[in-house]
């Protein structure tokens, strides 16, 4: 995450070689040269299908020399210097893959969101509302737009000193704003900074713990096991904060480090919903008609079925998480609305939706 170019696709290339040799165990699949899709996560300008050069990083990646490189074609260098007949076929964000299997499953799929160490969205927009397409022309008159939306931010946005400071010390400051409060990879370190907060200013939780200083120290994994813990005495909170060098709380302390995690988890989940009610208001999809013109009076009162894909490993493991966000969407787009919208669960879509794409170029 921090070496170089490399080192990078080097070991991506070897767990390749690693992969292959497992898969074909004897098989008679040797000689045949394979098309791969590469479902790579960051914000890319796309050339081609199967090329993109990389615009930054984000989720804690620092490699600044490949800022500016064509990703896919490091993959297939690495790919070359160990032998592997392997081919590029097709550079694909996790968003699009996910809304690729969605779509394969059920073609009312025109929204796919991913919720997992980062999060991002994308969405099916018709081509001559795309300002930066006018004048091109799709078959189908429709384009998958990867919003990005992790680097969304607004003056609206319920941001707290706790949020100020994980930006100032994260590794991208002032970006990503969206991303640092809905994802997992920062969900547990806002937690964290509550706790540390409160144990400096009050004696509630003992001793302060130096543990507790250490950014990302707390994971959102052990988030949920506290604020789903159903024990009696609350013993997995017990057990993690204890990890975290805070031992012996009481119970109605553990029960305020559960509350904690409620009110983060829940603002997480809700602003999740926004952002994919937001979405639906631009397509038309909310039962308002878009904010795209040129639709008909009978298109706007017409409401259709609608369907979002979502995966991810916060969505997918984070019952919580999960459950407060489609309350919220609900609760945005309203009870006749909401019925037409499904959310569907997309297990591992990203990779399975970039396969099914690089299939069907072949096809």
């Amino acid at each position: 995450m921090n070496s170089t170019s490399e080192v990078l696709f080097n070991f991506l290339a070897f767990s390749l070689e690693r992969f292959i040799e497992k898969e074909e165990n004897g098989s008679n699949s040797q000689g045949v040269r394979r098309e791969l899709a590469f479902t790579f996560s960051f914000p890319v300008k796309h050339t081609s299908i199967s090329s993109g050069v990389l615009i930054k990083w984000t989720k804690g990646f620092e490699i600044s020399e490949m800022v500016g490189q064509d990703i896919a074609e490091c993959l297939q260098e690495a790919l070359n210097r160990r032998d592997l007949d392997m081919h590029v076929g097709a550079l694909v964000n996790d968003t699009v893959g996910a809304l690729s299997l969605g779509y394969y499953h059920d073609p009312d799929t025109v929204v796919a969101v991913v919720f997992g160490t980062g999060s991002n969205a994308c969405y099916l927009e018709r081509t001559d509302a795309i300002i930066k397409c006018q004048g091109l022309l799709t078959t189908s008159g429709s384009m998958v737009v990867n919003m990005e939306w992790g680097n969304f931010w607004s003056s609206h946005l319920p941001r707290t000193s706790y949020d100020i400071d994980l930006d100032a010390e994260s590794s991208n400051a002032n970006d990503m704003g969206f991303e640092k409060m809905i994802s997992g990879m920062y969900l547990g370190d806002i937690v964290r900074r509550v706790i540390l907060r409160m144990s400096q200013e009050s004696d509630i939780f003992g001793p302060i713990s130096p543990v507790l200083s250490e950014p990302y120290v707390l994971r959102t994994n052990s988030v949920s096991a506290m604020h789903e813990d159903d024990t009696p005495e609350l013993q997995e909170v017990a057990r993690i904060l204890k990890d975290l060098g805070v031992s012996d709380v009481p119970v109605k302390v553990r029960k305020l480090v559960v509350k904690i995690c409620d009110v983060v988890t829940r603002r997480a989940g809700r602003l999740a919903a926004a952002g994919i009610a937001g979405i639906l208001k631009k397509i038309g999809r909310d039962g308002s008609g878009g904010i795209t013109s040129g639709r008909s009076r009978s298109e706007i009162q017409m409401q259709k079925r609608t369907v979002v894909a979502v995966e991810g490993g916060l969505y997918m493991n984070y019952t919580m998480f999960r459950e407060y966000m489609e309350e919220a969407l609900v609760e945005i787009l309203g009870e006749e609305v909401s019925q037409y919208v499904v959310v569907k669960a997309m297990e591992d879509g990203s990779s399975i939706g970039s396969a099914l794409l690089v299939a069907s170029l072949q096809s």
